[in-house]
């Protein structure tokens, strides 16, 4: 589907926007215990009061000022369309729920089923990530690159433990980075690590799953900043999601060959 710039730009704006009142209405809800009211979805998977208020204030924005778009979010699902927003309303909610720092709001708009623009907010912070396709990766407004880093005895990368894969899998997938000599970090937020690794904190990051709304945003910013990841979208990765790998351009053939992925 062709799309104007002037409409991309459009959307960017709102997603910058969005991104920063939503990562205020998730500090209002955090400071409030009442509010947080914390369920379990599953095993080790929480959803809380914060996470619906911000997918619901998302949507009724995108469908009031886009209402040709679809929309996609982690809590309140969707359907793939041309024009398509993809969100992660609180994503690192198990950390969210426990007062710990790192956990971010992830938006991502996508035409054809590929992002073109991408926020991510870290609340705690007040950091604003942004990337346009074409456009480059920031970091409140100040341009961000991926590290140079070539060595995997010199790379610190992000681990993420994947909760639909198997257990000997995950660990397998650790032990692997960590044979290879990386320094392996767990932080519990891909859409941040994915953020540091376009910023040039981390070297690379890497998961066996994960869904379309813990990643777009974050791919477009590692690819921007002139990271290599992963072929996510490939076979329905939209809907039904796919494993991760993103990297330095120095990295990435090695962590193919160590990870498989």
């Amino acid at each position: 589907m062709t799309i104007s710039d002037r409409d991309i730009a459009r959307r960017m704006a709102t997603a910058t926007a969005l991104a920063r009142e939503c990562a205020a209405l998730a500090l209002e809800h955090r400071r409030d215990p009442a509010r947080m009211n914390v369920q379990a979805k599953g095993r080790r998977d929480f959803v809380t009061a914060a996470d619906l208020a911000v997918e619901r204030l998302i949507r009724e924005r995108i469908s009031r000022e886009f209402p040709g778009d679809g929309f996609l979010g982690e809590e309140g699902g969707g359907a793939s369309a041309p024009l398509l927003w993809v969100v992660d309303p609180i994503d690192g909610t198990n950390n969210f729920a426990r007062g710990l720092p790192s956990f971010a709001v992830s938006i991502a708009f996508c035409v054809d089923g590929r992002p073109v623009v991408g926020a991510i907010a870290e609340p705690v912070t007040g950091a604003i990530y942004t990337a346009r396709k074409g456009g480059g990766s920031f970091r409140d407004e100040a341009p961000i690159r991926v590290s140079d880093v070539g060595a995997l005895d010199q790379a610190m990368i992000e681990y993420g433990y994947a909760e639909r894969r198997p257990v000997a899998d995950n660990l397998d997938l650790a032990r692997r980075l960590l044979d290879a000599g990386c320094d392996v970090r767990q932080v519990g937020s891909a859409a941040l690590g994915l953020a540091r690794v376009a910023e040039g904190c981390l070297d690379a990051y890497c998961e066996l799953h994960l869904n379309s709304w813990d990643v777009l945003a974050g791919m477009l910013l590692v690819e921007e900043a002139g990271g290599r990841f992963s072929d996510f979208l490939a076979g329905d990765g939209m809907t039904r999601g796919n494993s991760v790998l993103a990297a330095t351009p120095g990295l990435v053939d090695d962590l193919k060959r160590v990870t498989g992925l």
